[in-house]
């Protein structure tokens, strides 16, 4: 098991809460506004935000030619399918519970871990992916009845979830050498590419955002494509897949209570139960063992 760092650790929590937070934001910028088009601004008005990023930090942006058929690939597992399956799925789904859908991300990371990249499960990694799995299902008790009519947002949901589960793990075994921060940039810039070319499904829905969807574009260019994405795929590529996965098991919990005190989406006692759970499973897989302590 892994233990992190005090910079990995702050930054796992500002990832979460700025994450968490997220839901109920896009929420609001996607009710009444196109949603592709919705994502596609966020990501090109983050774009500035990240080369700023990249100079201040005097990281390079190039990127050898070799490399960019892996990158296109990290890019379309990690981002393309994400970006454009989980904005439509919100718009048909609660802002918590679109949360949850899509962090089914680290227990399907977990099983293709086990299954297809050499990376068994430890008998407290088996206990991780089991309570992270029992808290979502915890926290959908009370929206069974509502999903099942709505299957095509529910089916997008976790069709995203299972292929960012996939780029993790292709990201965590890229070998283009070149800093996470410059991966980061150039697969946004790629989405961005994607995203504006879905948008045009929506050109007859085209208009200028009313004040509400203006506010959470900003809040996605700067704070999710301008610091959350990069931040995920440092830590994606930095700790072990399934530290690295369960550790952001707490976003979906950020995204229920949030959603609930903005949105006044209900709260019911299995969404205190799954909070329990979701404790259990980080710690699963953060907690240090006794050897490691000795």
């Amino acid at each position: 098991m892994h233990r992190l760092s005090r910079q990995q650790l702050v930054l796992l929590v500002l990832l979460t809460v700025v994450w968490g937070v997220n839901w109920p934001v896009m929420k609001v910028g996607v009710t009444g506004y196109p949603p592709l088009t919705f994502r596609a601004l966020s990501l090109w008005l983050g774009l500035p935000v990240l080369a700023l990023v990249l100079v201040a930090m005097k990281v390079p942006f190039t990127i050898a030619r070799r490399d960019w058929a892996q990158l296109t690939g990290l890019a379309a597992t990690n981002m393309f399918v994400w970006n454009a399956c989980i904005i439509l799925a919100l718009s048909t789904l609660s802002s918590g519970r679109a949360a949850i859908l899509g962090y089914t991300m680290p227990i399907f990371s977990a099983l293709l871990g086990a299954l297809f990249f050499s990376a068994p499960l430890t008998g407290r990694g088996w206990l991780g992916v089991g309570a992270a799995g029992l808290g979502v299902t915890l926290l959908l008790w009370h929206e069974f009845t509502q999903l099942a009519g709505r299957p095509a947002g529910v089916m997008l949901a976790l069709f995203a979830a299972a292929v960012w589960a996939l780029g993790t793990q292709l990201l965590r075994r890229t070998t283009i050498d070149r800093p996470t921060l410059t991966l980061s940039f150039w697969m946004t810039v790629l989405t961005a590419v994607v995203m504006a070319v879905l948008s045009l499904f929506e050109r007859s829905r085209w208009a200028w955002p009313p004040p509400d969807a203006t506010g959470a574009i900003v809040f996605n260019a700067v704070l999710i494509f301008g610091f959350a994405q990069a931040v995920w795929l440092y830590l994606a590529r930095s700790l072990p897949p399934i530290a690295s996965t369960l550790s952001v098991m707490f976003i979906p919990i950020v995204g229920v209570f949030s959603g609930a005190l903005w949105l006044k989406e209900s709260l019911h006692w299995q969404d205190w139960a799954a909070m329990a759970l979701m404790v259990v499973a980080i710690a699963s897989v953060l907690w240090p063992a006794r050897a490691a302590q000795a």
